[in-house]
């Protein structure tokens, strides 16, 4: 394979202000595409991306979205288009979520259940939607990619929230109908992070419950960044891989499936 396979493509990256984000778009850039990245108040974050990715000399924009708007979705495929000129590659990364263990119903009221739907679910739909004639439109014979970034809480219950878990089941399933919706000119698949080391959320969870995540894993660790953009990457420089999640989470047994 080309040191640099993506080279002449453009990328898309939500939620691509720090962590798992800037990971993936970083890679993208090494590998040769230009890449664009969304925000939604983490200035400082997008600019450093956006520096990560002139690193590897390739063209990188910030842009600001809100994707449970869909006026800001509007504005994004604008802002796009006239900036990158096209799009190749929607990974499908921007999620919002709140700790509340799943016996306590109470908390997890209405408001909260419909902004986790909201951005973890819908929006990744409006945006494929949005992007839709842009993947499609690939010369060359090339094929469009998206990869929805998910959870293992979406394929067994267990994560920060009920409503966190069921949204990202949702995100795996949308994944399956996009990959029949879209074909053959998009390829649609889901990468299924556990833990993530070393990342904001990871921070917030407490020393003893990460550890004992640890020793649940097969491998003695939890998902890695560079692992998580590793294998988007094995994804949008496939052919034939479609419909497909891959779960990244050093091997919890609940996951294996």
């Amino acid at each position: 394979m080309s040191t640099q396979p993506l080279l002449g493509r453009t990328a898309l990256v939500t939620g691509g202000s720090g962590d798992i984000g800037t990971g993936i778009a970083t890679l993208l850039a090494s590998a040769g595409a230009d890449v664009a990245i969304t925000y939604m108040g983490h200035t400082a974050g997008a600019d450093a991306s956006v520096e990560a990715i002139a690193g590897h000399g390739r063209r990188g924009t910030a842009i600001q979205l809100d994707q449970r708007d869909a006026a800001s979705i509007d504005a994004c495929v604008q802002k796009l288009g006239d900036d990158m000129g096209g799009l190749d590659i929607l990974v499908n990364n921007a999620a919002w979520n709140i700790g509340i263990p799943f016996p306590d119903l109470e908390q997890l009221d209405a408001d909260i259940w419909d902004r986790i739907s909201e951005t973890n679910l819908r929006g990744p739909y409006l945006l494929a939607r949005a992007f839709a004639t842009m993947l499609k439109s690939n010369d060359e014979g090339r094929i469009g990619h998206i990869v929805n970034i998910a959870s293992t809480g979406g394929i067994a219950p267990g994560s920060s929230s009920i409503a966190y878990s069921a949204s990202k089941a949702g995100l795996i399933h949308l994944t399956r109908c996009l990959a029949v919706a879209m074909a053959p000119d998009v390829a649609v698949n889901c990468v299924a992070p556990g833990l993530v080391e070393d990342t904001r959320m990871a921070l917030r969870v407490p020393d003893e419950l990460a550890q004992r995540i640890r020793d649940e894993t097969v491998l003695g660790r939890v998902g890695q960044i560079e692992d998580i953009a590793a294998q988007v990457l094995t994804f949008v420089t496939s052919t034939s891989i479609s419909g497909q999640v891959m779960a990244v989470d050093g091997g919890m047994p609940v996951a294996m499936r």
